[in-house]
């Protein structure tokens, strides 16, 4: 491509908010523009199912910091650049809907989003994976939803915890929002990040972890499921990775998530 019209055809990305391939990769489908995170500390509530002396209890805030810098997609993965997926013979079909190439795409299970990763890893020779729930936690910055109860389970009271799982399951569902939007104009946050919490949970690369303390507080076990994911949206879900529809079941208790979408982490080289 000769370097003015390179500059042009930039230029004209840039501004639907798309990324331009160099010319020996010009059968990729156009992708979002990702936001670079770089390592800081921050205090995020770890995610899991805690338990205090077999009592379910809040999971506790901790000052974390991601491992190395990544870029995340700055929007979901849209029905059309999993359509360009499904032509090359990498992907299944959604379960959403797919006569808007301009939506994000929904009925996707966490094997199906692993699955388009590695398309796209192999088509640009870069790495494309699903995000860490404290890479997504970091990203989505003020837009991150607290899923603490805020209570104790009281052993002579249990209606105290069950009072609290109800109040935040009715806060939940009065959040929800059935109305997929398109790509890029339901919200942007404070790092650029857009699309974050409406009607499309998010899948990540985290397993869903049970963790056991002690009356004090002090980890006693911890077991991982890496058949569950964890997924982000108004709050966070635990999904079996074959789901591509929360509501048919398979997945944790409470109010399920309306869809499963995704986005993705590009590693940064060097």
């Amino acid at each position: 491509m000769h370097a003015t019209a390179f500059m042009l055809a930039g230029a004209v990305a840039g501004a639907l908010g798309l990324t331009l391939w160099p010319q020996d990769r010009r059968d990729l489908p156009d992708l979002p523009r990702v936001v670079r995170l770089d390592p800081q500390p921050f205090e995020h509530r770890l995610d899991g199912d805690w338990r205090r002396a077999g009592r379910s209890t809040d999971a506790p805030v901790q000052t974390t910091q991601l491992p190395a810098p990544v870029e995340i997609m700055e929007t979901p993965v849209s029905t059309g650049q999993w359509l360009d997926c499904v032509a090359a013979g990498a992907c299944l079909p959604p379960g959403g809907p797919t006569g808007r190439p301009d939506l994000p795409v929904t009925g996707i299970s966490w094997l199906d989003a692993v699955a388009f990763a590695g398309w796209l890893s192999e088509r640009t020779g870069q790495t494309w994976r699903l995000p860490s729930d404290a890479e997504w936690a970091f990203a989505a910055a003020e837009m991150f939803r607290d899923d603490a109860l805020g209570v104790e389970a009281d052993p002579d009271n249990p209606a105290v915890l069950w009072l609290a799982e109800y109040a935040a399951d009715a806060a939940r569902s009065r959040d929800l929002d059935g109305e997929i939007r398109q790509v890029g104009s339901l919200n942007v946050n404070s790092r650029g990040i857009r699309d974050i919490g409406g009607a499309v949970w998010e899948w990540t690369s985290t397993c869903l972890r049970r963790v056991d303390l002690d009356a004090e507080g002090r980890i006693q076990r911890q077991d991982e499921t890496c058949g569950i994911f964890i997924v982000e949206g108004l709050h966070r879900a635990a999904v079996a990775d074959f789901v591509r529809d929360p509501k048919s079941g398979g997945c944790s208790v409470g109010v399920p998530p309306a869809n499963l979408g995704f986005r993705l982490v590009r590693e940064v080289a060097g």
